[in-house]
């Protein structure tokens, strides 16, 4: 597995290139702004791309621009997206460009690396990793009529889950109940939202995440 890091701040690039490399990932460049990226992308082999949203010149959204013109030129190139801070906007228009390989998460995630590493193969896999802030957000822009609002509390915290890229085990782990339970509530979830019971797997993950996006 090959993939690109793009990050202004030289330490935190630094500290991405051995995180990653320290659990088998390659790295074939870590640039410091979006135009060496896209450079990197046109050079490289690679598998995916781990990128901050602000970037130089402006400090505003070059990240999110490279990685929209990523995936423009190799539809569904895996991104996962750094950012500092929750910025909705942002992920509604990162979500808008398709769910396949999309991941965004505040920086304080790559912390935990089990937990960055594990989000960074999915989005290389195809899945989807959200942070849960960021859902969050999302949910609470939508309007008072939205189906989504049809879900109870516990709905809505197994749609959050389920939108990290979590398997019914894993959900059933983490919220501690059966994952017959999990299996349940999924079920109802997807009755509300009239989306088909008989989605599993990755479908399932963009058939809900349609329902995150602004």
């Amino acid at each position: 597995m090959r993939i690109l890091i793009a990050e202004d701040d030289a330490l935190l690039r630094a500290g991405l290139t051995m995180l990653v490399e320290g659990e088998g990932i390659e790295v074939a460049a870590a640039v410091d702004n979006a135009d060496d990226l896209i450079a990197a992308f046109e050079e490289h082999d690679v598998d995916g791309a781990v990128l901050d949203v602000r970037m130089p010149p402006s400090y505003t959204n070059e990240g999110l621009k490279a990685a929209l013109e990523l995936r423009h030129r190799a539809p569904g190139f895996p991104v996962l997206v750094l950012s500092a801070y929750v910025d909705d906007a942002y992920a509604s228009r990162l979500l808008g460009d398709g769910t396949a390989g999309v991941g965004y998460l505040l920086k304080e995630r790559v912390g935990d690396v089990a937990e960055f590493v594990a989000a960074l193969r999915r989005v290389i896999d195809g899945g989807t990793a959200l942070d849960p802030e960021v859902i969050a957000q999302l949910v609470s822009r939508r309007n008072a009529d939205d189906p989504i609002r049809r879900l109870t509390p516990r709905e809505r915290e197994v749609l959050s889950l389920v939108a990290q890229g979590m398997g019914n085990a894993a959900i059933a782990q983490q919220l501690v109940v059966t994952e017959a339970a999990v299996g349940k509530h999924i079920g109802n979830i997807f009755s509300k939202l009239d989306l088909a019971p008989d989605d599993a797997g990755h479908r399932r993950v963009l058939a809900t995440l349609a329902y995150l996006r602004s």
